[in-house]
């Protein structure tokens, strides 16, 4: 990586960033290419549900179910993308993840589900208070690190549980008595509420128009408060990397300490002030779980920390494209549970197979036979996995929501970039 020089005495927040170099890398992928994605994959749905005939793909009670399950994945990978870019790998996000479920139950059931939300984000920025003593100030391993958090989280909570919840009613040594209060929600004006006209376009079944009306009007139902935040904290924390010196000084981290700590930034409070960040959004992950349930379970993120990671990978370490490995790992969770047989997840196969055969047809526009060439022999083969089967065993239907992650990863990890000095162990003063 080449370090731009600067004048003596110019400020960590006016020097070049480690993007000013090249400014061009943050759009190639802008809002355009967002509607155009958005786009093929309304109509992919559409055309998906017309021939299928699985009303479950673009449905009001799919749609919703999206949201809420998309969010706690989000927000875990968030808090990767934080960390990562500070140079601090964050495989322990499972773990705060849990800490923060832990912590949403124990104050929500007490005092109402806004209780939850600072138990939630103090669960786990103490989780990322752990892993940032660990990986800054004393050089553990990453990796280390973070698996230590997961396996100390879980037998943690356990121990706590026994102590908060055993005795009291509706509780005991594996879950947490019902949050109290409710959970607040509203219906957006002009488009939920009022006359529904969402519904009446929804029932009209017109291809496009219907789906599109479905999935809005699951969106703007019943929203709460707490998805608000959680929606409007991508694009803040967008802002927050690219647009703030907080966030200058956080990819200097990330990409080359050893250049930030000669412009006079503290390389160690500015990582430690991201991995306790990372923690807090993934201890947000563990709120929109629990209210998602309306309790706490011992083991109910399943694994969602995990998923944020890749999330964050298939978004190439930025807030949109993690946005977008969220919405694809909640939604094809969501079929999963709203469709009672297999043939939700089928459909979604013929899903993948549209979108992936488009994908493979603009590779081999540009002649790039060999990728262009894997991905339509892939579409060809999901397209023939809809034709030939009728059902899928439910060990199938369950797993799927991990098989599309795994697929997404597969594609997706041929144009990936991570910071730099991401997971290399820094000290002050050394050279590299």
């Amino acid at each position: 990586m080449s370090v731009t020089t600067t004048p003596p005495g110019t400020p960590p927040s006016a020097a070049p960033g480690p993007d000013a170099a090249a400014p061009e890398e943050g759009r190639r992928f802008g809002s355009r290419g967002a509607l155009v994605a958005l786009g093929l994959a309304i109509v992919g749905l559409s055309l998906a549900r017309l021939v299928s005939g699985e009303d479950v793909l673009t449905s009001t009670g799919t749609s919703a179910a999206v949201l809420s399950l998309s969010l706690p994945i989000a927000m875990a990978g968030l808090g990767g993308l934080v960390s990562e870019r500070a140079g601090v790998v964050n495989i322990g996000l499972e773990g705060m993840m849990i800490l923060g479920t832990w912590g949403a139950g124990w104050a929500g059931y007490q005092w109402g589900p806004w209780a939850a939300l600072v138990g939630a984000v103090v669960g786990g920025m103490l989780g990322g208070v752990l892993h940032a003593v660990a990986t800054v100030t004393f050089g553990v391993d990453h990796i280390v690190s973070g698996v230590a958090i997961n396996l100390l989280a879980a037998g943690l909570v356990r121990f706590l549980s026994e102590i908060a919840f055993v005795g009291v009613r509706g509780g005991g040594p594996t879950q947490s008595p019902t949050i109290s209060g409710g959970v607040p929600s509203f219906d957006v004006p002009l488009l939920a509420s009022g006359p529904d006209l969402l519904g009446k376009l929804e029932d009209s079944r017109i291809v496009v128009v219907a789906d599109v009306a479905g999935v809005l009007r699951g969106i703007f139902t019943d929203v709460t408060p707490f998805a608000v935040i959680g929606i409007l904290l991508i694009p803040a924390v967008w802002f927050l990397l690219w647009r703030t010196a907080l966030g200058l000084r956080w990819r200097s981290a990330g990409e080359n300490p050893y250049a930030a700590e000669s412009l006079g930034v503290n390389v160690y409070r500015v990582k430690y002030l991201a991995v306790v960040t990372s923690g807090a959004l993934a201890g947000l992950g563990g709120l929109f779980i629990v209210l998602f349930s309306g309790l706490y379970k011992e083991g109910q993120t399943g694994g969602r920390g995990f998923i944020g990671l890749a999330a964050m990978i298939f978004g190439n370490w930025r807030p949109g494209g993690l946005a977008g490995g969220a919405l694809l790992f909640g939604y094809s969770d969501a079929v999963r549970l709203r469709e009672q047989g297999s043939g939700g997840v089928l459909a979604l196969f013929l899903f993948a197979a549209f979108v992936v055969l488009v994908l493979g047809a603009y590779q081999l526009s540009r002649q790039r036979w060999v990728g262009g060439g894997v991905l339509a022999g892939l579409g060809l083969v999901l397209l023939a996995l809809y034709l030939g089967v009728d059902r899928l065993p439910n060990e199938v239907t369950t797993v799927t929501p991990y098989i599309v992650t795994l697929l997404v990863l597969a594609i997706s990890a041929q144009n990936l970039r991570m910071p730099t000095f991401d997971g290399v162990q820094y000290r002050r003063g050394e050279e590299h």
